[in-house]
C-alpha cells in the first residue's frame, strides 16, 4: 500500500489555509498505485464481528426505499440482498487493521488528536447513503472501483431531512459539481458540506478519513461536569461589597459581575483547560474495548525489549501531549493525564506521540509511563 499523499502543484501549508474548511477540494491519483489493506471479503469479514460497528443500508432511489440495518450480520445476509442498491459501512476499521496506519499517517499535517477514525463503505452499482452532510471534515479516498460524488451547498440541523431516516438524510438535493472518482483519487469536505456519494459498478469501496469535531454545547457540558466534579459545595456566590438596592428585584450590574468573576476564575485558566481538553479529546472511541488483557511489571517489559521486542501504539489509542506553563509537559492517554517533569520522559512523551512503534531506553523515569500505558492498553508489545 503507498501512502504518501500526492499533492501535485498543493502543498499541506496551502491547503490548510485555501481549503480546509473552507470549501471542497478534489484531488486526482491523490495516492499513486494504491493498493488497499484489505478486500471486500475481508471488510464483510469485519462487519460480521460482534465488537465492530457496522451499518447495512439499502437505499433505491427509483422507489425511494431506505432501510437500515446494524450489524454483526451473519455471512448469508450478504449473499441475500438481491438486485436493490445497497452500502456496507465499517467502523473505526483503523481500530482492528494495523496495516491502514501508515496510510493515517499520511494526514499528520493534521493535529493527531482531531483524528477519529477510518471507516471504509463498500456499494454495489447504484449504492450509496443518499444525499447528506456531516459535522466534521472527511477525505474520500476511492480504494477500488469508481463512485460518483455530487456536492452541493451548505446544510444544518434546521435544514429538511427525510423524516423515515433515523440520520440526516437530505429530502431535496440539487448537485453543484458531480465527479467520477477511481482508485487513488481523493476527495475533500469540509463540515456541512451536502454530499452524495453513488456506486458506479459493483465493487466500488471507499476509505473516509474523519476527524473530531465536538459542539459547543459537548465542550461546555463536558468541561462544566468536570470542574463541578473538584469544587466543593462551601464554594458559593458571595457579595461583601453588598449596597442597598435601587429596586429590590433587580438583578444589578454588580450582581452580574460578581458572577462573571466567578466564570472567569475557572475559565481564564489556560492549565486547567489543558488539563480538561487533553482528557476529553483523547477518550477512547470504544471505552469498553480499552485496557490491557494482561498486567506487565517492570521485569517483564525490561526482558521482553531484551529480546528484541518493540512497543506498539494500539491501534485505537488516541494520544497526545500538551507544554504546561511550568517545567512539566502532560500526556495524555485514552483519557487519562501523565504529568512528566524529567528530560528523559519528555523526549519519550513526543516519541509515543510520534511513532506508531519504536524501542525505548528505560530508567526510572521512564519505565512507570511506559508500564501505566502498557496496562491500560495504549500501548502493547509486539
Amino acid at each position: 500500500m503507498i501512502t504518501e499523499l500526492n499533492w501535485g502543484d498543493l502543498s499541506p501549508e496551502l491547503f490548510l489555509r485555501e481549503y480546509w474548511q473552507k470549501k471542497p477540494l478534489l484531488l486526482r491519483n491523490a495516492f499513486p498505485g494504491f493498493v488497499p489493506a484489505l478486500d471486500a471479503d475481508e471488510l464483510a469479514g469485519l462487519a460480521c464481528e460482534e465488537d465492530v460497528e457496522s451499518r447495512l443500508i439499502i437505499n433505491d432511489p427509483t422507489s425511494g426505499h431506505w432501510a437500515l440495518e446494524h450489524g454483526p450480520f451473519e455471512p448469508e445476509r450478504f449473499a441475500d440482498l438481491g438486485a436493490a442498491p445497497w452500502t456496507l459501512l465499517v467502523q473505526a476499521v483503523d481500530h482492528w487493521v494495523p496495516d491502514v496506519a501508515p496510510l493515517l499517517e499520511a494526514f499528520s499535517f493534521i493535529p493527531q488528536w482531531r483524528r477519529d477514525d477510518l471507516m471504509i463503505s463498500y456499494a454495489s452499482d447504484g449504492g450509496g447513503v443518499g444525499p447528506h452532510y456531516d459535522n466534521y471534515d472527511v477525505f474520500l479516498l476511492q480504494a477500488e472501483g469508481v463512485r460518483r460524488w455530487e456536492v452541493g451547498g451548505l446544510y444544518g440541523e434546521d435544514s429538511p431531512r427525510r423524516d423515515d431516516t433515523p440520520v440526516m438524510i437530505l429530502p431535496e438535493w440539487q448537485a453543484e459539481e458531480s465527479w467520477e472518482l477511481h482508485p487513488g483519487d481523493m476527495l475533500y469536505l469540509p463540515p456541512r458540506v451536502g454530499h452524495n456519494g453513488t456506486g458506479v459498478g459493483d465493487g466500488c469501496m471507499t476509505w473516509s478519513i474523519g476527524f473530531r469535531a465536538p459542539s459547543h454545547a459537548e465542550i461546555l457540558r463536558g468541561l462544566t461536569d468536570n470542574l463541578c466534579d473538584a469544587l466543593s459545595t462551601d464554594l458559593r456566590y458571595t457579595d461583601p461589597d453588598l449596597e442597598p438596592p435601587a429596586a429590590s428585584g433587580e438583578i444589578d450590574a454588580a450582581a452580574i459581575g460578581r458572577l462573571n468573576a466567578i466564570l472567569q476564575q475557572y475559565l481564564a485558566d489556560p492549565d486547567r483547560l489543558a488539563q480538561w481538553f487533553g482528557r476529553f479529546m483523547t477518550e477512547p472511541k470504544y471505552p469498553e474495548l480499552a485496557g490491557s488483557d494482561e498486567a506487565i511489571d517492570a521485569d517483564e517489559l525490561t526482558q521482553a525489549l531484551e529480546d528484541g521486542a518493540e512497543l506498539v501504539r494500539s491501534e485505537g489509542a488516541r494520544l497526545a501531549w500538551h507544554r504546561d506553563t511550568g517545567a512539566s509537559l502532560t500526556l495524555f492517554a485514552d483519557g487519562q493525564s501523565f504529568p512528566v517533569f524529567a528530560d528523559a520522559a519528555k523526549t519519550l512523551v513526543q516519541q509515543i506521540c510520534a511513532e506508531t512503534r519504536f524501542r525505548p531506553s528505560l530508567n526510572e523515569d521512564t519505565t512507570p509511563l511506559l508500564l501505566a500505558l502498557l496496562n491500560q492498553g495504549s500501548l502493547y508489545l509486539e
